[in-house]
């Protein structure tokens, strides 16, 4: 029977769906099979192929997931044979293969215990810090998120060709550099999960406040960071820092709706209408610190960042905010994790805990940190601690300095606008 284009589109959106949720564990076990991330990859995207050639004929099977896996292991198969190499190889994988998909095939291609391995493998791989941050993002996003090169240009604004080199670079360094699929093991281990925590939050971090364009929210890149770092928690269960950067993502995420205003302007911190928190996320998140905390660890950068996310959740209105602990946690932080971002927000924590002369000697000092040159937050930060002594000039001044060095067209229009106010008080 023919199908309708309504019906042909409703199948494409399922097939979709399912590769986004299946395709890193598709592809996460075939490069245990070909040692080759960019092979696996090639190899799933064969399978896609006939899901979407056979699917809209047939329907969409029961297990989706498992009959791709057969169709992309028979493909590494066939690949392996034509290379005329791993004969006996061949012959441990390919049992029980060489027959129609169906079946048994289906639960032996989709063993849980080996495919979270090896999606565990992939995550480590996809993250190695041989990779510039930039390309670990972009593979990231390909091989752990089923995005599209175009769909992860226009997350972050740059042309797909440009992805589409970093993803094809970064393949090609791993399989240069000799890249050992496997879960890193001793030292290096924590070495290399901060590098996949890194990776996570950046993408979560450009999704909550876009560093360019003509949106400060970009909910879809959240969403994603949020489905790897929960995904990362259920592979890593006794990994404290893990469960401290989900525990922060879920909070940071509860206040979406409440984060831009009518014409998508940024709403600070405390303006923020916080009815419009998201209470089960925040809950979610106080859950994943609870984790985090009752593994025993000394608390690490995120775990400390996730408190001090938790103390602004717990605060019903803005003026109820603990910033004496708040100031507290940013200390500690600064001894765990120094580094000049973490002063900029501990001058605002000592600012809003002691006075804004607190805040604003932190911030002062920091004016000569060639990391911060461009950094526009820091004259925003000075900008409001000079509004609040009183020196509206100077901080008008600020503010101007911040728009001018912000990406973001909804930050500079708010900024420019506090500019204006405060030069109008000036006179």
């Amino acid at each position: 029977m023919t199908q309708t284009k309504g019906e042909r589109s409703a199948v494409h959106g399922a097939i979709a769906a399912v590769w986004r949720l299946e395709s890193p564990r598709i592809i996460a076990g075939l490069v245990r099979l070909v040692n080759d991330v960019g092979l696996a990859e090639e190899l799933a995207q064969d399978a896609l192929v006939a899901a979407l050639e056979q699917w809209a004929g047939s329907g969409i099977p029961d297990n989706p997931g498992a009959w791709l896996m057969a169709v992309a292991k028979r493909r590494a198969i066939d690949r392996i044979r034509r290379e005329q190499r791993l004969e006996r190889k061949i012959e441990e994988i390919g049992h029980g293969l060489e027959t129609e998909t169906g079946g048994a095939e289906f639960d032996a291609a989709l063993d849980p215990e080996q495919i979270e391995d090896d999606l565990l493998r992939l995550v480590f791989t996809a993250c190695h810090p041989v990779l510039s941050t930039s390309a670990r993002v972009a593979l990231t996003l390909r091989l752990l998120g089923g995005l599209t090169t175009d769909e992860i240009a226009r997350a972050f604004l740059v042309p797909e060709a440009t992805v589409a080199q970093r993803i094809v670079r970064a393949k090609r360094t791993l399989a240069q550099a000799g890249v050992p699929f496997e879960v890193p093991a001793g030292a290096d281990r924590a070495a290399r999960l901060a590098s996949v925590l890194e990776v996570i939050y950046l993408i979560f971090n450009e999704g909550y406040a876009a560093t360019a364009g003509d949106d400060w929210v970009r909910t879809d890149l959240c969403q994603e960071a949020l489905r790897l770092g929960r995904v990362l928690a259920e592979l890593v269960p006794a990994e404290a820092e893990v469960h401290g950067l989900v525990a922060l993502m879920e909070i940071q995420a509860s206040r979406t709706r409440a984060r831009t205003g009518p014409s998508g302007e940024p709403v600070p911190l405390p303006e923020q209408d916080r009815a419009l928190w998201d209470r089960l996320l925040i809950h979610r998140g106080f859950a994943a610190l609870l984790r985090a905390r009752t593994i025993g660890d000394p608390p690490g950068p995120y775990v400390l960042q996730a408190a001090i996310a938790a103390c602004h959740a717990q605060a019903v209105t803005a003026d109820a905010t603990d910033w004496e602990q708040i100031a507290g946690l940013y200390e500690i932080l600064a001894r765990t994790a120094p580094s000049p971002v973490v002063e900029v927000n501990r001058a605002v924590a000592l600012g809003m805990a002691y006075g804004p002369e607190r805040g604003l000697a932190i911030a002062d000092a920091l004016t000569g940190e060639p990391s911060l040159k461009n950094y526009h937050l820091l004259p925003s930060v000075r900008g409001d601690l000079l509004a609040r002594l009183g020196r509206v000039a100077e901080a008008s001044a600020e503010f101007e300095r911040a728009a001018a060095l912000t990406r973001n067209e909804p930050e500079r229009q708010v900024l420019l606008r506090r500019a204006a106010e405060l030069a109008e008080q000036g006179r």
